[in-house]
């Protein structure tokens, strides 16, 4: 039986890891078929400490990956696709097998809600992004198009208006879904304007976004609009079907957490952006994972001679 397994390669992940096998717990890591979380989008991130000149998303969690093997954490690239909680432990189901664990950490982040629009692909993380506070400077003096309608939506259209020349948020209702205070300072922000009842059909450029086709989602006549970044603020899907009526979560499907990352279920912990539907940023993540470890760590040595 494994001491700990981590469920997810991440920020939260590989920084689990990270704690987790400096106190010789030999963690095992299912990092999945795509590891890396959100930063294999990111092109450059610029507000994580420590590197003034910023640095690529890949390589950051490369980075963490190479530091967690290095104190002797194990990665195995496989998917959990079914878990059980035992007596005495946890039965976590791989495509390729079973194995029990006494703990597990959850880290298996929250998918984007793409526009799954076959132009799309083209330009991730380079034009189309789901972070103004991570990629928007970028877009400094430069116009951009926000997608979405609800607090999320708002939210980032305010922050990219404070460096972009003009913000257009697109939504395919004829109204918010965001909280009255979040609509009324969009409409009193004058570098944002607002298309209602559209939807993206194409987004178009050569090495970079260049414009985008909407469509009017009642009369469905197109046109194309000038800019160069988009942000998507249409939700995040966090992937926690397997553990659905077994932890505790949210309506959304987030698992609820304590202060330090106890979930309903003792043995089980949660960090990332699996727990946390408000910041999403991946020096928080690295806090969430610290923290499960530490905990995880005291609680194998609480059920050591049970």
């Amino acid at each position: 039986m494994e001491k700990l397994v981590i469920l997810g390669a991440g920020c939260a992940g590989y920084t689990a890891a990270i704690y987790a096998a400096r106190a010789s717990l030999s963690p095992l890591i299912l990092a999945g078929k795509e590891p890396g979380g959100q930063l294999v989008w990111t092109t450059k991130v610029e507000n994580y400490p420590g590197f003034p000149d910023g640095v690529q998303g890949p390589d950051l969690t490369d980075n963490m990956k190479k530091q967690a093997l290095k104190f002797g954490a194990r990665i195995k690239n496989e998917s959990a696709v079914k878990f059980n909680i035992l007596k005495d432990g946890f039965e976590i189901e791989t495509e390729k097998g079973k194995m029990q664990a006494k703990s597990v950490i959850i880290a298996t982040g929250a998918s984007t809600r793409w526009l799954n629009i076959p132009s799309e692909n083209k330009f991730k993380g380079n034009g189309v992004h789901t972070c103004a506070t991570c990629d928007g400077y970028f877009y400094k003096n430069k116009e951009v198009a926000v997608i979405g309608g609800g607090d999320s939506a708002c939210e980032e259209a305010l922050f990219l208006s404070k460096t972009a020349k003009k913000v257009t948020i697109i939504h395919r209702r004829d109204k918010f879904r965001a909280s009255r205070i979040m609509q009324d300072r969009v409409r009193k922000n004058k570098k944002i304007s607002i298309i209602w009842s559209s939807e993206i059909k194409e987004i178009k450029g050569k090495k970079s976004v260049e414009s985008i086709i909407i469509q009017d989602v009642n009369s469905k006549k197109t046109r194309e609009i000038k800019i160069s970044g988009i942000f998507l603020a249409i939700g995040h899907i966090p992937n926690t079907e397997i553990f659905r009526n077994k932890i505790k979560m949210d309506d959304n499907g987030f698992i609820l957490t304590d202060q330090r990352m106890h979930t309903s279920v003792k043995g089980i912990f949660a960090s990332g952006d699996v727990q946390d539907p408000i910041f999403k940023q991946a020096a928080t993540s690295v806090g969430t994972g610290c923290q499960a470890a530490m905990e995880a760590e005291k609680y194998l040595e609480e059920i050591k001679d049970k």
